[in-house]
């Protein structure tokens, strides 16, 4: 016990200071450079060329089209739904047919590095307990219903979140028989977190523009201080 906080003292603060502090290592892939629709990158080598710039999450499919490489960002739910989310969000996730790399990116918002829940979020086991959901993958025929009935599930209002490219557009797999062109084919979307997998700070900064924590860039210093 007297090693292991020593060796806590010795390594200090280990949450990130978001947005401030951010640093990517050389082989990042951000915000793809020039013409591509961000929904369908699978942000791989011979797809282009990349920036660093981590953030691209959206409030509408067609901001992830982009001839430029600039994108809109997310903007901000009606006030009366942030006074209800802003503090207290909580999520259900639904995979809905996907490889688990997108999964394993959520997951991580939750270690102490990312600290999701120091801005109130959190996911939950029950869609009843939920304010919105979470879907990752390309939502094959098998998936469709359930994913319907948890939408159904959560009491109004309610969000959802489409994560990484097979959710956004159907990945790799769109044109299958098998699915379709994402979730929004099937639910109404209020934030399109793109990528192969979305990094964690990519579906934090559209999780915090959504709630409008965010402002010019910036989040509100009371939500920058790591727990």
């Amino acid at each position: 016990m007297l090693t292991w906080l020593r060796t806590r003292l010795r390594q200090g603060i280990r949450t990130i200071r978001f947005p401030d502090g951010v640093d990517f290592p050389e082989r990042f892939r951000g915000r793809p450079q020039g013409s591509s629709d961000l929904g369908a990158c699978l942000f791989s080598p011979e797809e282009g060329r990349y920036s660093r710039d981590y953030r691209m999450a959206t409030s509408t499919r067609d901001a992830l089209i982009t001839a430029t490489g600039e994108v809109e960002l997310a903007r901000a739910l009606d006030q009366r739904v942030q006074k209800l989310f802003r503090r207290s969000l909580r999520l259900r996730s639904v995979v809905a047919g996907s490889c688990n790399g997108c999964e394993a990116e959520l997951t991580a918002l939750g270690n102490v590095v990312f600290d999701l829940a120091r801005f109130g979020v959190q996911f939950v086991a029950s869609p009843r307990h939920a304010d919105g959901i979470v879907v990752t993958g390309a939502v094959n025929r098998n998936m469709r219903r359930a994913l319907e009935l948890t939408y159904e599930a959560i009491p109004s209002p309610k969000l959802v979140i489409a994560v990484g490219a097979c959710a956004i557009s159907g990945g790799p797999f769109a044109g299958s028989p098998e699915v379709g062109s994402g979730v929004g084919d099937v639910l109404p979307v209020d934030l399109w977190v793109p990528g192969c997998p979305p990094h964690p700070l990519t579906m934090l900064d559209g999780l915090l523009r959504l709630l409008g924590a965010i402002d010019r860039g910036r989040s509100k210093e009371s939500l920058t201080k790591p727990s």
